[in-house]
This record gives C-alpha cells, sequence and structure tokens, in this order.
C-alpha cells in the first residue's frame, strides 16, 4: 500500500516541531579533581543560574578522593567557569590536627582553567577543597558603597 506524501508530511513535521520547541538548558559545568595519578568529575553542589533566581542543590554531588599527604591537587575547570571570577577554597588539618581553612586567589575571567592546590607543609593533610564560582555582584549599598559577589555554584572535593 502507497501512502500518499501527504499523510508522511504529518508525522515528519510533528517530529522536527517537537525537537525545535525544546528548551532544555545545558547540564550545568563539572569540574575535574586530580591527585596522585587518580582523577574525578565533579557535578555542582549549588548551581544557580546567571540571574541567581533559580538555583538548584545537590546533596550527593560532592565527590571523593584519596590524597595521601604531602600530595598536590590539580583542579581543572570548564571554559563555563573559567569565563567568570572564581577560586578555590580548602580546608586542612596541620601536624597537630587542627583544621585550617585558606583560599586560592580570585582568577579573573578567561585568565585560567586549573589551578594546584599544593600542600603548604609536608605534614599538612588536605581535608576539603570547593570550587566556587562567583556571580554578578550586586546593587551597591547604599550606606557603605559596597557590593556582595555571591557565590553562583560550587564543586565540592572531600578527601579520604
Amino acid at each position: 500500500m502507497r501512502v500518499p506524501p501527504r499523510l508522511l508530511a504529518v508525522p515528519v513535521a510533528a517530529l522536527l516541531l517537537a525537537g525545535c520547541g525544546s528548551t532544555e538548558p545545558p547540564p550545568p559545568p563539572q569540574v575535574t579533581f586530580a591527585a596522585g595519578g587518580t582523577s574525578i568529575v565533579a557535578r555542582p553542589a549549588q548551581y544557580c543560574d546567571v540571574a541567581l533566581t533559580q538555583c538548584l542543590t545537590d546533596v550527593a554531588a560532592p565527590v571523593r578522593l584519596a590524597v595521601p599527604p604531602d600530595t598536590p591537587v590539580q583542579v581543572t575547570v570548564p571554559p563555563e567557569v573559567a569565563q567568570t571570577p572564581w577560586q578555590v577554597v580548602f580546608s586542612y588539618a596541620d601536624a597537630a590536627g587542627t583544621p585550617n581553612d585558606e583560599r586560592s586567589p580570585v582568577f579573573a575571567p578567561d585568565t585560567r582553567t586549573d589551578w594546584t592546590l599544593a600542600p603548604g607543609a609536608p605534614d599538612h593533610r588536605l581535608l576539603t577543597a570547593e570550587v566556587q564560582q562567583y556571580g554578578m555582584p550586586t546593587e551597591p549599598d547604599p550606606q557603605t558603597g559596597e557590593r556582595e559577589f555571591p557565590i553562583r555554584a560550587s564543586w565540592v572535593l572531600n578527601v579520604s
């Protein structure tokens, strides 16, 4: 049986329109943490749109990686993150086991896609590292003139 061409056009047009109507946003960017020859890819634990009006939280997103003492961690971000200001905040335990919090410099947009978190001393043990992508600054506070730079997204590494 031969199907008239105009009847074939209806299902084909429906399929094309269904594909064109899809406005699903691309998946959130992922960050790679690597140490001692092993790497792991992290989804964002928090991810907001550019306007910071719609945010998603993923409590299962933090990743775990074994990082031996005195081992650097290579952090690599995709272009979507590198095109905005970003930094790495991290926590380590010193020889006495006391936790210490530090942070990398804030990297200007489009200047780098990676950073190496190096131990400050041989007896420092990394506990966590978090990549933070900054969002658009807020309007200046009328009283102080200061702006806030909210965190738009974060990717978390827990060290085992």
